[in-house]
C-alpha cells in the first residue's frame, strides 16, 4: 500500500469534493425547499467526479511513473482510488446526514408520500442512512471501475514501446 499515496491523496479530494457539492446542495434549498430538482443536480456530481479521475491518474502516471504508465497500471490505480473512496463514503454519509443536512430523510420521505410515489412504510424502508451508505459503496464501486477504464484509455504514455508492454 507504500505505492497508493496519490490514490488516497485523491480519494480525500474525492470525499471533500463530496461533502462540499452536499453543502452546497442544501444552502441551494435542494435537500426541502427544491427537493423536486435534487435528483437531476445530484447526479452532476458525476462531472467533478470524473475530473477528479482523471487527475489522480495523470498525478500517478506523472509522479509514479514518470510519465511512462500502462493501461493496466492506470486502470489497478483506478480502482485502488475508487476502493479508498468508497472506504471513506459512510463517513461520507455520515456527515452529510448528520451534520450538513439531519432534515433531508424527512424531508424525502414527506415529499415521497405527498407525491404519492410511495407508501410511508415504503419511503421509510427507502431512505435511511444504512440503504444511503450501501448504495454509496455499490454505486461507487460501479462507477469508480467504469471512470478507471475509461480514463485509463484516454491518459497515454509518451513511451510507445513502454505501453506495448503491457
Amino acid at each position: 500500500m507504500k505505492n497508493r499515496k496519490i490514490e488516497f491523496k485523491w480519494a480525500l479530494i474525492s470525499a471533500a469534493m463530496y461533502l462540499l457539492w452536499m453543502l452546497l446542495e442544501k444552502l441551494a434549498g435542494l435537500h426541502d425547499k427544491y427537493l423536486e430538482q435534487q435528483q437531476f443536480i445530484t447526479a452532476l456530481i458525476l462531472i467533478p467526479s470524473f475530473v477528479i479521475y482523471i487527475l489522480a491518474l495523470s498525478d500517478k502516471k506523472r509522479n509514479a511513473y514518470s510519465g511512462s504508465i500502462t493501461y493496466k497500471q492506470r486502470f489497478l490505480s483506478g480502482c485502488f482510488l475508487s476502493l479508498f473512496i468508497v472506504v471513506l463514503s459512510p463517513v461520507n454519509q455520515l456527515i452529510t446526514h448528520y451534520l450538513i443536512t439531519p432534515d433531508y430523510f424527512e424531508n424525502l420521505i414527506r415529499y415521497t408520500i405527498q407525491k404519492g410515489a410511495m407508501t410511508k412504510t415504503q419511503a421509510l424502508q427507502q431512505f435511511n442512512i444504512g440503504n444511503y451508505i450501501i448504495t454509496s459503496i455499490v454505486a461507487g464501486l460501479i462507477t469508480g471501475v467504469v471512470f478507471s477504464a475509461i480514463v485509463s484509455f484516454f491518459i497515454k504514455s509518451k513511451n510507445i514501446h513502454h505501453e506495448q508492454e503491457k
